[in-house]
This record gives C-alpha cells, sequence and structure tokens, in this order.
C-alpha cells in the first residue's frame, strides 16, 4: 500500500493534476468576486469548490500514506505543514451569515502555488534568508530617511507646508520621491518657490514663498541617488544571493537524495547478490556432499 500512495504521490500525472487544480481554484476565486455570475451559477461553483477541496484533501491522505508506517515524517516538511493548514482552514465549518470569512478563506487556495511549484519555492526560501539582512538595510534606510526628513523640515518646511510642514509628512513625501512618483513636482517647488510653481489653487497656504535652486537640486538629487537606487538595490543585491544560495541547496539536496536512493539500490543488490551468492554456495555444498557420499558407496561395492 505505501508503495502504491509513493508512486501515486510521485507520479507526474498527479502533481500536474494538483498545479491545475490549483490554478482553477484561483481563476475560480477571481470569478466569484463579480456578484451577478457567482448568484446565477452558485449551485456550479459550490460543486467545483467541493471537488477541489476534495482533492486537496486526497492529496493529503495519499502523501501521509506513502510514508507508510512513520506517517508524522509527512509534517517534518515545512510545505506539507502550510498544506495541510490551508486544507484545515478551506474544512472548518463557516456559516453563510460569515459570506466574506468564506470568501477569504478560500482565498486561501491560491497559496497552494507557492508550495505546487518548486522554484516557486526557492524564491520563498531566499526572502526568509534575507530577512536579517534586510533588517540592517532597513536601519540603513530609516537613518537615511530620518535625516533628511529633518534636514527638509528645517530647509523647505516654511516654502513648501504640504510637502514638509512637519516631519511626519515630510517622510511621507520623501518616501514618494525614493519612489519617483512625480518628485520632480517637489524638487521643482524647492527650487523655484511655492509662489511660482506647484502651489495653484492652494495659494493661501504659500505664506513664505523662497527659492533654493541649487540647494533644492542637490538635496532631492542626492536623496534620489542614495535612497532610490543605493539602499533599495541593496535589498535587490541581498534577495538575489540567497535565490543564488537557496538554488544551490536545492541541488545539493536533491543530489543527496539520488545518492541516497542509488546506495538503497545498491546496498539491495547487494544483499540480493549475497543471498544467491549463500544459495549457491549452499547448493554446491551440497552436490559436494552427495559426491562425497557416492565415493563411498562406490569403495564399498565389491568389484566384479
Amino acid at each position: 500500500m505505501q508503495k502504491t500512495f509513493a508512486g501515486i504521490a510521485q507520479s507526474p500525472l498527479f502533481q500536474n493534476l494538483v498545479l491545475v487544480a490549483i490554478v482553477f481554484a484561483s481563476v475560480l476565486v477571481g470569478i466569484e468576486t463579480y456578484d451577478s455570475i457567482a448568484q446565477q451559477h452558485a449551485t456550479l461553483f459550490n460543486i467545483l469548490d467541493h471537488l477541489i477541496l476534495w482533492l486537496f484533501i486526497a492529496e493529503a491522505v495519499i502523501k501521509i500514506g506513502a510514508e507508510g508506517r512513520q506517517p508524522w515524517r509527512y509534517f517534518q516538511s515545512s510545505w506539507n505543514l502550510f498544506d495541510f493548514a490551508i486544507v484545515i482552514a478551506l474544512i472548518l465549518p463557516i456559516d453563510d451569515q460569515y459570506f466574506v470569512v468564506l470568501r477569504t478563506v478560500r482565498l486561501l487556495r491560491v497559496l497552494r502555488l507557492l508550495s505546487a511549484l518548486p522554484d516557486l519555492q526557492v524564491v520563498i526560501r531566499a526572502l526568509f534568508k534575507s530577512i536579517p539582512s534586510m533588517g540592517y538595510i532597513s536601519v540603513i534606510l530609516f537613518l537615511v530617511f530620518y535625516i533628511y526628513g529633518v534636514a527638509a523640515t528645517y530647509l523647505f518646511g516654511a516654502n513648501d507646508p504640504i510637502h514638509f510642514g512637519s516631519l511626519q509628512i515630510a517622510l511621507l513625501s520623501l518616501f514618494r520621491v525614493v519612489t519617483l512618483e512625480d518628485w520632480t513636482d517637489v524638487m521643482y517647488i524647492a527650487m523655484q518657490g511655492c509662489d511660482r510653481y506647484g502651489y495653484e489653487g492652494f495659494e493661501a497656504l504659500c505664506t513664505a514663498p523662497a527659492a533654493h535652486p541649487w540647494l533644492g537640486a542637490i538635496f532631492f538629487v542626492s536623496f534620489v541617488v542614495l535612497g532610490g537606487m543605493v539602499v533599495v538595490n541593496l535589498f535587490v543585491g541581498i534577495i538575489v544571493s540567497n535565490t543564488a544560495t537557496s538554488f544551490e541547496e536545492l541541488n545539493a539536496e536533491e543530489t543527496a537524495e539520488i545518492e541516497a536512493a542509488l546506495k538503497d539500490q545498491e546496498a539491495h543488490l547487494s544483499s540480493q547478490i549475497g543471498d544467491q551468492a549463500l544459495s549457491i554456495q549452499n547448493r554446491l555444498t551440497a552436490i559436494q556432499e552427495s559426491l562425497a557420499q557416492i565415493q563411498e558407496q562406490l569403495k564399498e561395492t565389491p568389484q566384479s
């Protein structure tokens, strides 16, 4: 039975069937956002939801059965735990009055794509590995934002109160700048003054216009280069590096699994060869004993 379950679980046909079901479930969740379609085909959608759920349950049962007498080994994999938790969440009874909650829970089926695609698992693993290093980069980024935010409040707060009237507003405006979302408009207000640029319709807020052509250009260009290109690219570099490391670890794990399987086959073949050799040796011993008995009988038989 264990070999049967293992064969099904490792079958490409079964794996592709589960992947198709996950993609179909993801599309189904999107279609259900259209209330008119969802109400018109409510019965059909309900049947499809139950079929997909039963397929996920069958997948979990098959994978647990593939472990044979050690079913707990299924739960040693973090991805199996992830899939099992989603199945449990989908099984939990939810009343119709909590329809929004029910739809949200069904949305969890989309997350099955994370465990169904091995390459995607590598990316997720790389992201989790990057968290410690990203924490230090986040501290550096916060310091850059804080220093520039305080400086912008002092330098441009009177001229541009909409963007730099307070520290918290300045930090939010700098986030806009670092994402390159119309950041030149903010820079031009500092360079030309609020009375000449950017405050059309808000003239009452422009109480102390002041132009800083060189200072504004240097301030914002340096912030974009430092915050938007250097620090942010550090995040990308860390993720790329950890992704490469994760792929190497995955290849090492696959190589180790193949070597372990080859060793098991070698041990099995050696055991079979040893058993056959012992059987042949026993037969030879029996033949030798039979020949010895025949020789003794021939010696005892009188010659005519």
